[in-house]
């Protein structure tokens, strides 16, 4: 498959099996995002890989934070809104979670930084696609949760910019069409 196949055809698959992923895959799909450009080469790329028990961890925190926002944590609505959350990253047998650790160095400028880890995470899922395997992009307001960064260890300056929910699947994405580029561009000579 050539990269603009790869681009075209590379869709968000969040219907996984449980199915392992090999280590190797994994690594493969990290290193492709350590090779998205950085202003300043400042690397502010961070990657956490949960598995097994460590997915059941990470729902424990989104467990605390959910059930801390909910009016009346007791009520039946309030229950299943915390169960779902405590429960989301078992819906593949891998997460990557991507984070950005901002360089503190006075050339960096912070937005660059987070435009960075964006490149690193696109590169990660056509590799994933070239792989064979389906990811899928996930954030919402609790992947920015300051719990949440500190279970991974950020600095207070740190944020997790992606949730990689990647594992196999036979689940064919329906083609859709794309706005085409023409309309979206203007040529300024």
């Amino acid at each position: 498959m050539n990269i603009h196949e790869a681009i075209q055809t590379r869709r968000s698959i969040a219907l996984v099996d449980e199915q392992a992923v090999p280590k190797e895959l994994i690594e493969q799909i990290i290193e492709a995002g350590t090779y998205a450009p950085s202003h300043h080469r400042s690397e502010p790329w961070r990657f956490f890989v949960l598995r097994g028990e460590g997915r059941k961890k990470l729902g424990k925190v989104f467990k605390e934070i959910t059930t801390a926002q909910q009016e009346d944590p007791q009520s039946e609505e309030s229950q299943a809104k915390i169960a779902r959350s405590e429960s989301n990253p078992l819906r593949a047998p891998v997460i990557i979670a991507v984070g950005v650790e901002p360089s503190d160095k006075d050339n960096i400028i912070l937005k660059e930084e987070f435009a960075a880890v964006s490149s690193a995470v696109q590169n990660m899922l056509l590799t994933a696609h070239g792989l064979g395997l389906g990811a899928v992009w996930r954030t919402g307001a609790i992947c920015y949760h300051p719990d949440v960064r500190d279970f991974f260890g950020l600095s207070e300056q740190g944020e997790i910019s992606a949730f990689i929910y990647l594992g196999y699947s036979d689940f064919e994405p329906k083609p859709f069409t794309r706005t085409h580029f023409k309309e979206l561009t203007a040529w300024i000579d």
